[in-house]
């Protein structure tokens, strides 16, 4: 079924872009709640295991596409096979332009894997497991911050291409608004409940709960900008800038990231690892604020 997953977000973007967003969430949610229902009669109902958990996931996918797909049968689809014309320049120019949100997921990959190696060289297995709770916290931001740039992206698009910034600049600024907000919410409930979200994904040891909160009140420090630039990827693909959406990307996943996962212990001790995001988050942030600001003026033009 693993095709069927990659063909769900590829269906979902075009979906959501055909002005059906609706569907699209319905498809998403559907499957999600199907496989959460499904792991519970598959795996305790059934005595199915670990596979009747893997059957709920696949046929939650199933669901989810059988959905997407109803929106070709529906009067208002304007999604249509056409004969492609400069196939090799256009698949050139869709790599180029999606390779930098692409890069936001697989760096999440890369970080966990150069963050294990320095927590298990400093801090040791206690710290790797308050680690891998950070990880499930983080990627629920990044999913909020995915939401307001895929929202916000074929508005963007379509009226760059339309001539309207006015529109644009619009967008943009209720777009910074939600992002602030979302930024500010999951900031202040992540530093206030470290330990009850600890206990939600594990059951910590004493050890693991007396260096959890310092911790990750530490690395959650970096949800302040995380959304911030996550976001801009998708503004800057929208406007037509992939060259500084991938900047963005492999900058904060890779290579500012990565120079301080390996400096910063090394040279201030174990506790400074934890800093590494949030200083990375910051020195991106910087960077994104003086791009938009530049391809923000041409917007004028377009007005």
């Amino acid at each position: 079924m693993a095709p069927l997953f990659v063909f769900g977000q590829f269906l979902a973007a075009f979906i959501r872009n055909d002005n059906a967003p609706a569907t699209a969430t319905m498809a998403v949610m559907a499957g999600g709640v199907f496989n959460i229902i499904g792991d519970y009669i598959f795996v305790f109902v059934c005595d199915m295991g670990i596979s009747g958990a893997g059957l709920a996931t696949a046929l939650g996918q199933v669901l989810s596409i059988c959905i997407l797909c109803s929106h070709f049968l529906r009067k208002k689809c304007r999604l249509r096979f056409e004969r492609p014309v400069g196939f090799g320049h256009m698949t050139r120019q869709i790599v180029l332009t999606g390779f930098s949100t692409f890069f936001i997921d697989i760096a999440m990959g890369i970080l966990s894997m150069m963050f294990n190696n320095q927590i298990m060289k400093y801090s040791g297995s206690s710290a790797l497991a308050v680690y891998g709770v950070i990880i499930n916290v983080n990627t629920l931001v990044q999913a909020c911050a995915y939401g307001v740039g895929q929202a916000a992206q074929p508005i963007i698009s379509m009226n760059y291409g339309a001539g309207k910034g006015d529109r644009i600049r619009k967008t943009l600024r209720l777009s910074l608004i939600t992002v602030a907000v979302l930024s500010i919410v999951w900031t202040t409930l992540t530093m206030a409940l470290p330990e009850p979200l600890i206990r939600l994904f594990m059951n910590p040891t004493p050890e693991v709960l007396a260096i959890a909160p310092d911790i990750m009140r530490k690395y959650f420090i970096s949800f302040l900008l995380l959304s911030y630039n996550i976001y801009s990827t998708y503004y800057f693909q929208a406007i037509m800038r992939p060259k500084a959406s991938l900047a963005v990307s492999v900058l904060r996943g890779m290579v500012v990231s990565g120079l301080l996962i390996y400096t910063l212990p090394a040279l201030f001790g174990a506790q400074a690892l934890w800093f590494a995001m949030p200083i990375t988050e910051m020195i991106i942030a910087v960077m994104v604020a003086v791009l938009m600001r530049h391809y923000n003026k041409n917007l004028k033009m377009l007005s």
